[in-house]
């Protein structure tokens, strides 16, 4: 009798993939104003990132289910990163659909709109999971549709639908350079199977080769925000929902710099060190590029944009450093990343709904809301880069992996970026606790899960900062 039981380390999978369909049929049977598919929805999303933590770091290869489903201690990792942003995503989310914000009205369909972000979660999983072109190609745009809905949430809110059709359009034209990357790499290889693509590769490269590396770089740069392929950043930041947004700029960025792991130190590892000039252009006209776009920027929403834009460019460093450091550093830095850029998100999402969201609205916020100031500088600061807070030593991890092959310029170059964006983070920093309070300004209030949900990531923002004093290696299972 054939066995159907399913592995333990695929269980989480299995469950995220499930759980979507669960929350929207709970729709079916309860009223508009039910709070069970929210509630049904935390049990889930806190389950399955337990359920995660509970499996055990897969030294070597990892574990294979149906030979083409891998599961390893990277992948563990990133699908921890992935649950954080979808269950933050979540909590973001509620006060939107209970009222409008930043002149907007409110959303509707919750328990859709929780299924829409564990769909785009599962996307990322799948991409982490992945072991031939086909599996990892679905992945991504399981990841990347879900994502054109959710800007459009909103369909009382013209912004919206004009932020989603400019993300369907650029995103329809970074697909197609997908697959014509994947077709060049098909085409060279021979084969659909990451091993036998990375046999091919270490064979011997060929024009067919770097054509297809240019396409699916081209294709990524789009999800990642990459320079040139970052126009669209701004516009759909600002335009779609702030929860979407939040999420839009960790999961999407998650699961981006998931796929350039996964092909880096894959199926094109042998010719690594020939794709590094490559990698390192764009990471410096990235970071860069990012860190001058945030100085013109009133819009709280735009500013985190070009925010987002040059933590890609920081990101992209530590691709150029050995897979073991290349990998510790992303997942320690997407784990810093994620707290800091929700807390920024949880701050201005306050803001939003009782005033707009601009700089102008946070004049005077230590003398109006003490906490809300806190918060707001710790998550400035630690995307900023200042000890002893997470973001300063996820940065020095990201240069480090740069640095121990050798890309002295690179780093130092990040380095002298990092202080334009020490300037512009400041500004907003100083708007709270320098400028005078704005006596036009509506005054701010705060719910009680507000004020729990700030609290957490605040202090998870400082813990992290510590970990690496707790431990020689933050994740043990890469120095199996």
């Amino acid at each position: 009798m054939t066995n159907f039981a399913i592995p333990n380390f695929i269980l989480p999978d299995v469950l995220l993939l499930i759980f979507p369909f669960v929350v929207i049929g709970l729709r079916l049977f309860v009223t508009t104003q039910s709070k069970v598919p929210w509630r049904m929805a935390n049990i889930g999303f806190i389950a399955i990132f337990l359920l995660l933590n509970v499996i055990p770091l897969a030294s070597g290869n990892g574990k294979f289910f149906i030979c083409n489903w891998k599961v390893d201690d990277f992948g563990v990792l990133m699908r921890e990163v992935l649950m954080v942003s979808a269950l933050l995503g979540m909590w973001l989310s509620k006060d939107y659909f209970e009222h409008g914000a930043d002149k907007k009205p409110p959303m509707h369909q919750i328990a859709e709109f929780i299924g829409a972000i564990a769909f785009a979660t599962f996307g990322g999983f799948t991409v982490v999971s992945a072991c031939d072109l086909l599996t990892f190609f679905l992945g991504l745009e399981i990841a990347t549709i879900p994502m054109y809905a959710l800007a459009a949430w909103n369909k009382r809110d013209q912004y919206g639908s004009e932020a989603a059709t400019k993300y369907i359009l650029m995103g329809s034209v970074a697909t197609a350079f997908e697959l014509f990357g994947f077709s060049y790499l098909y085409g060279f290889a021979g084969s659909l199977h990451f091993n036998e693509i990375q046999a091919a590769v270490a064979s011997g490269s060929s024009p067919l080769l770097w054509i297809a590396v240019l396409f699916l770089f081209c294709g990524i740069g789009f999800k990642l925000t990459l320079f040139p392929f970052y126009t669209w950043a701004p516009d759909v930041y600002e335009g779609a929902p702030t929860p979407v947004t939040a999420v839009l700029s960790v999961t999407s960025k998650a699961t981006a710099i998931a796929f350039l792991v996964v092909l880096v130190y894959g199926p094109l590892s042998p010719i690594q060190d020939k794709m590094a000039p490559l990698i390192a252009l764009l990471a410096g006209v990235t970071l860069f590029v990012g860190n001058l776009g945030a100085l013109k920027q009133s819009r709280l929403r735009r500013f985190m944009a070009y925010s987002s834009i040059a933590q890609a460019g920081y990101i992209m460093v530590a691709l150029l450093g050995p897979a073991t450091t290349a990998k510790t550093a992303i997942i320690y830095y997407l784990f810093v990343y994620a707290v800091s850029n929700y807390l920024a998100f949880f701050v201005f999402g306050i803001i939003g709904h009782h005033r707009e969201e601009t700089f102008q609205s946070l004049r005077g916020l230590s003398k109006q809301n003490p906490s809300l100031a806190i918060a707001l500088a710790i998550s400035m600061f630690s995307l900023a880069g200042i000890p002893p807070l997470a973001g300063f030593f996820g940065k020095f991890h990201l240069f480090f992996s740069g640095a121990s092959t050798g890309h002295y310029a690179l780093v130092a170059f990040a380095v002298l970026n990092n202080v334009i964006a020490l300037f512009y983070y400041l500004q907003l920093i100083k708007a709270a606790w320098v400028d005078e309070p704005d006596g036009h300004l509506n005054p701010l209030r705060l719910t009680k899960r507000q004020r729990e949900v700030i609290i957490l990531l605040s202090a998870a923002v400082i813990v992290l900062g510590f970990l690496p004093f707790l431990s020689n290696n933050i994740f043990a299972g890469f120095t199996n």
